[in-house]
């Protein structure tokens, strides 16, 4: 009997990491709207979120590996929300509308975004090289 708990539960990964993306980025919209006034909220959510994500991505990668995985969730939509998002505020930015100084924990959860896709794309593509070979 193939007994998975909350820890080992894709879905359950998959859930909260969605969750924590809607939370971050609606306190990262609140802190626009009000002038940088969430930084120690950001910086916590942030540790949070890419905890989070990083523990997804990492059970996906180990299911795919190991033959396990079979679904299909594109972390690309995770990078394009992540990059409308972050081009918004500085564009509103740029054209005067806020002065808001982006903060570090936002700039930093969207380069490990972008690292933790890159990663799971270069791992996609050797997974499907030597699957091919065999």
């Amino acid at each position: 009997m193939n007994k998975k708990t909350l820890l080992t539960d894709f879905n359950f990964w998959r859930h909260l990491i969605n969750v924590w993306s809607i939370l971050f980025f609606g306190l990262i919209i609140y802190d626009f709207l009000n002038g940088n006034s969430c930084g120690k909220a950001l910086n916590l959510v942030s540790i949070i979120y890419i905890s989070a994500l990083t523990i997804y991505v990492s059970n996906k990668e180990f299911e795919r590996w190991y033959h396990c995985h079979e679904r299909q969730h594109p972390g690309e939509v995770f990078v394009i929300l992540w990059s409308i998002l972050i081009v918004m505020l500085l564009v509103l930015d740029s054209a005067g509308v806020k002065s808001y100084h982006l903060p570090e924990p936002v700039v930093s959860s969207y380069i490990a975004v972008l690292t933790i896709l890159a990663i799971t794309r270069k791992s996609k593509q050797i997974y499907n090289t030597r699957r091919r070979k065999k």
